[in-house]
């Protein structure tokens, strides 16, 4: 039997019939010159299997690594959105602060860091795993040809040996015939017993096996010289050829996974800058936040419009001390100092930090103080007049859809669309009348802002205060409401502590010292009516007057 052409030949019996010279030693050279690796056939074809499942290998992880950018960059977005503020929420409201803006725009920017990362996933995808996996496929099908010629050089080879072992057996078949035949014939001459019939039949019979013998050789020495030089072409031409196209198919394989590990590193190198700037947009909101401006906001949105409450004065309760009937008037001392009221029916001052009803919050606002209740209503009026807009653009949408199907009957009825047109209209109707409701209490509060502003020098303010203050003041004139009517009793005196001049109207100058008649006491709205003689009369502050009633006073007049 031929050994394996893995062993590859000179074959036993035949000689060598290759040069002394030739090696099959490993040379460091192209692996089809002459003759490196020719016999490592099957070598190859497992060195060629291992690249393509490294290349199959850096795939796997080039999309192993695409998943989990993905999968980052939806974590970071989901994380953003988790603290994104909620629309119309107090929450939004918050935002307003510096600080609260710059961890807003530090979401912003994860997001755009986030998108980053979906880039990188995408152009390793594009770029590298497709194209990888596609180059894959290509080298597969090369591969395969290649080491398919490889196998039917080898099959042609073995066939090419099997005849020359054939035709070497039948050659030495026939020349031990051809020997015995010769021997039989030497014997049968030198038999005198035997007839010259069988002699020469004998003789014709080696003759035969001669011949026999001689075709046998020319047919060897033809096969086996052609056994020796497809074996040449085999070594020396097609296994080179094929295994030097592997070797340019392998080395290709080396480049390209060269090749697209530096796109790996480019496809993170390009998007550094975009997430460098990510990073300094994140630190410049964080240098932008104002701790100065952030506490004025503060300010700003819990500003009550209420001043500090004046000095609490001292009670003597050694000296004699002349009360005042009402309730709601002040205490005084005779000696000129103003007394704080008091008493179980007394109604004191609204100071700050006195805790307020926690009952439900009135629809205009009305339980705040002037300068929150005034924010408020404009903000309400804001919404209501955003609400009114897109009503107001729904209701134009509408009636441009009629308009189109008038004119096209085919796309549909018009009148379907009377009654969606309707109740818009009401809506729009609805929300005007609401915003118009809500403008007039912003008003009122404008008004009532105003009029604090005026009636406290000393800070003091009552609950009393805004609601009747802004009654009053809506008033068009004082002096023509009470020209009107019979001039009123005074019903007790009055001595100015301060100096108050009556700019606006419905209002009286007085001079520190000044005596004066009472003719209404404060309701608790922080006025007090009093008359210099009977052609002026007007309004002073009742913390800027000491008051003496006149305990048998009769006919004071009280406005609600």
């Amino acid at each position: 039997m031929r050994p394996s052409l893995s062993s590859h030949f000179p074959s036993p019996g035949l000689g060598n019939h290759l040069p002394a010279s030739t090696s099959w030693r490993f040379q460091t050279r192209l692996w089809g010159s002459p003759l490196p690796l020719q016999d490592q056939f099957d070598n190859l074809e497992k060195h060629t299997q291992w690249g393509i499942d490294i290349l199959e290998k850096y795939i796997k992880f080039v999309k192993e690594r695409t998943e989990i950018e993905l999968s980052y960059a939806k974590q970071l977005r989901n994380l953003a959105k988790k603290y994104q503020p909620k629309k119309n929420s107090k929450e939004e409201e918050e935002y307003r602060y510096t600080a609260c803006k710059a961890f807003l725009s530090t979401l912003n920017e994860m997001n755009d860091y986030a998108g980053q990362h979906e880039v990188i996933s995408e152009n390793m995808t594009s770029n590298i795993t497709v194209e990888l996996a596609r180059y894959v496929q290509e080298l597969k099908q090369e591969r395969k040809s290649y080491f398919h010629d490889g196998r039917k050089a080898q099959q042609h080879i073995e066939i090419c040996w099997k005849q020359l072992e054939s035709s070497k057996r039948r050659f030495e078949r026939d020349c031990k015939e051809a020997d015995r035949a010769q021997q039989y014939f030497e014997k049968m001459d030198a038999d005198i017993n035997v007839t010259k019939a069988d002699v020469e039949k004998a003789r014709q019979q080696a003759q035969v096996r001669h011949q026999m013998a001689e075709d046998s050789k020319a047919d060897y020495s033809s096969i086996l010289q052609k056994f020796n030089h497809e074996q040449h072409e085999y070594y020396h031409t097609h296994i080179p050829n094929i295994f030097q196209k592997i070797q340019e198919m392998e080395e290709r394989r080396i480049v390209r996974i060269g090749e697209s590990m530096k796109t790996y590193a480019e496809v993170d190198r390009q998007v550094i800058p975009i997430i460098g700037k990510c990073l300094d947009e994140i630190v410049k909101a964080a240098e932008s936040i104002d701790q100065k401006n952030d506490s004025q906001l503060v300010i700003e949105a819990y500003k009550s419009g209420f001043e500090p409450p004046g000095d609490i004065e001292f009670e003597d309760y050694t000296q004699p001390m002349k009360r005042t009937v009402s309730d709601n008037s002040l205490s005084n001392s005779r000696e000129g100092k103003s007394e704080l009221k008091f008493g179980g029916k007394s109604k004191g001052k609204l100071w700050p930090f006195i805790k307020k009803n926690k009952g439900a919050t009135p629809e205009d606002f009305s339980n705040l103080p002037p300068e929150q209740r005034r924010k408020k209503l404009q903000q309400k009026v804001d919404e209501l007049n955003k609400e009114i807009q897109k009503e107001m653009d729904q209701r134009d949408a509408i009636t441009k859809m009629k308009d189109v199907y008038l004119k096209n009957p085919q796309m549909g009825d018009p009148a379907s669309l009377d009654h969606k047109l309707a109740e818009v209209s009401q809506n729009i109707e609805k929300l005007r009348l609401e915003a118009q409701k809500f403008e007039c209490c912003w008003a009122v509060a404008i008004v009532a802002v105003w009029f604090h502003f005026l009636s406290s020098p000393d800070g003091s303010y009552t609950e009393e205060q805004s609601q009747e203050g802004e009654v009053k003041v809506l008033a068009t004139d004082f002096d023509d409401e009470f020209d009107e009517e019979e001039p009123l009793p005074a019903i007790g005196t009055c001595k100015a502590l301060y100096t108050f001049e009556g700019q606006n109207e419905g209002t009286v100058s007085v001079v520190e010292g000044e005596t004066l008649y009472v003719i209404e006491e404060d309701k608790g709205d922080g006025w007090t009516r009093i008359r210099r003689n009977e052609d002026e009369e007007g309004y002073v502050p009742t913390s800027y007057v000491e008051v003496y009633l006149d305990k048998n006073a009769k006919g004071a007049k009280t406005y609600i």
